[in-house]
């Protein structure tokens, strides 16, 4: 197999296992993570497996890597299908997930090694920032071929946030990781606050959120072989979270010397993402109406169902916590890790291992290789992931509670050890929920059985705007 191949689907292949990969990885530094905070003398001597360097390292290789890059690959299937036409660049695309896979791998062992921009969903060091913004410029330039030589007219909704995700992160990632800074990869003061949060949180909204709508809007008519409800509805979702998203980040600096009016427009803007958000979930919800047997009767279906009630449940608790008075209770606690587990694995995640699992049989030509399997990984990733939510939410408010009675933080300290035992616990079945799909996922390109599947179902093609 050539590295950089030619072969159609071969770069939408390539992300698909590129992300499971990373998946296993990252979810493997996290269980490291969870069992250093159940039990802090477990690993001693070992400076690559401190919490402080491994918890940067599962960050990023979730929420960079694993989330984003089957997202990508499913994206690489489904838009060419939208637009009618083969992707315009394959070879192009192949050098943009070695770019992506190199930038990973480099940036890994970096923050193992201690070599940090410390700076949260910004760590990773210039050498892969620059990888990354070169894979997103080749995936950018292969999208733009695609749209251009389209076969469609017509631009569904997916398309669009498709787009939208390659086109804001290139801008974004430079900005947000100061890459004018090589050495530092910061500014200074109050004002890098300013710009980490404005980045840190749009990864997460201007990323992670489009690229799971592009394919929650495909597999949800897919599946249920319905049309969308609503187009239009489809449009307002999308520019209302293009338009409130950008500015929410402020929320994470309310207690500290930020302008007044920066709080007030991060407060506002978190609020309205109540718009997007159930303008999204209620035209999925009733495209699916007398369906939702059908979508749970599927494995993308049922990972694509309870991504979507995930971020009903993400989407309120956002602007909830985004409120002064609430934030007295839930700041700087456990509460926060539990909400950006679930924006994260419960949300974009879900719908990632949905989107995996529906591309897959049609950029391999192969069947899944075990259908038990991939029904195994999704009760695992459930089960964990509202372990998670629950767990840490408790652990948050009890954390809260004591210091806003007035309890030091280091006393609180020996209070939390039940709830780490517990995520700790739930992290080994989400770890097994990694390897069990990757696994699957080889099985099936190297096992599994040849199937004919349509090129596309033509109830997806629905305009979104005419």
């Amino acid at each position: 197999m050539r590295l950089v191949s030619d072969e159609e689907h071969s770069a939408a292949r390539a992300f698909l296992v590129s992300g499971m990969v990373w998946m296993a990885i990252g979810t493997t530094f996290g269980l490291i993570g969870g069992i250093a905070l159940a039990a802090p003398d477990a690993i001693r001597n070992v400076p690559w497996l401190v919490f402080g360097r491994v918890r940067p390292v599962h960050v990023n290789l979730v929420a960079v890597g694993f989330v984003p890059m089957v997202l990508i690959g499913a994206g690489l299937y489904l838009v060419p299908t939208l637009l009618r036409t083969r992707l315009y660049g394959e070879r192009l695309a192949h050098v943009g997930i070695w770019l992506y896979n190199a930038a990973l791998a480099i940036g890994a062992i970096e923050l193992a090694r201690g070599h940090t921009q410390a700076r949260e969903y910004a760590e990773l060091t210039w050498i892969p920032d620059v990888l990354i913004v070169g894979a997103f410029v080749a995936l950018i330039i292969s999208f733009g071929g695609t749209l251009a030589r389209r076969q469609e007219p017509l631009l569904y909704v997916s398309v669009w946030y498709f787009g939208a995700a390659l086109a804001v992160t290139a801008a974004l990632y430079p900005l947000g990781n100061a890459m004018w800074n090589p050495s530092t990869g910061a500014v200074t003061g109050v004002l890098d606050a300013i710009l980490l949060w404005f980045y840190g949180h749009n990864v997460v909204g201007l990323l992670l959120t489009p690229l799971a709508l592009c394919a929650a809007y495909y597999l949800v008519p897919a599946i249920t072989r319905a049309p969308l409800y609503s187009h239009t509805l489809s449009m307002i979702g999308f520019w209302s979270l293009l338009g409130f998203y950008t500015h929410i980040g402020g929320h994470h600096l309310l207690q500290a010397p930020i302008p007044v009016w920066l709080k007030v427009i991060s407060v506002i803007d978190s609020v309205m993402m109540m718009i997007p958000v159930l303008v999204v979930l209620v035209n999925l919800w009733l495209t699916a109406r007398g369906r939702f047997g059908d979508l749970f009767a599927s494995v993308p279906g049922k990972f694509v169902l309870l991504g979507t009630i995930n971020y009903l449940i993400v989407g309120v608790q956002g602007p909830l916590q985004s409120l002064p008075a609430v934030q007295r209770v839930t700041h700087f606690t456990q509460w926060t890790i539990a909400h950006a587990h679930l924006a994260v694995l419960g949300f974009t995640g879900m719908i990632a291992l949905g989107a995996l699992y529906y591309a897959l049989p049609r950029v391999t030509g192969k069947l899944v290789w075990s259908e038990r399997l991939a029904n195994t990984q999704f009760w695992f990733v459930f089960l964990s992931v509202t372990a998670f939510m629950l767990v840490l939410t408790g652990a948050g408010l009890a954390q809260g509670h004591a210091w806003i009675n007035g309890e030091t933080v280091y006393r609180t300290v020996p209070m939390l050890s039940p709830y780490m035992m517990v995520r700790a616990l739930f992290g080994v079945m989400l770890v097994l929920a990694a390897y069990l799909g990757l696994y699957n996922v080889l099985m099936t390109i190297y096992r599994g059985k040849p199937v004919a599947v349509e090129a596309a179902e033509g109830s997806v093609r629905k305009p979104a705007t005419a």
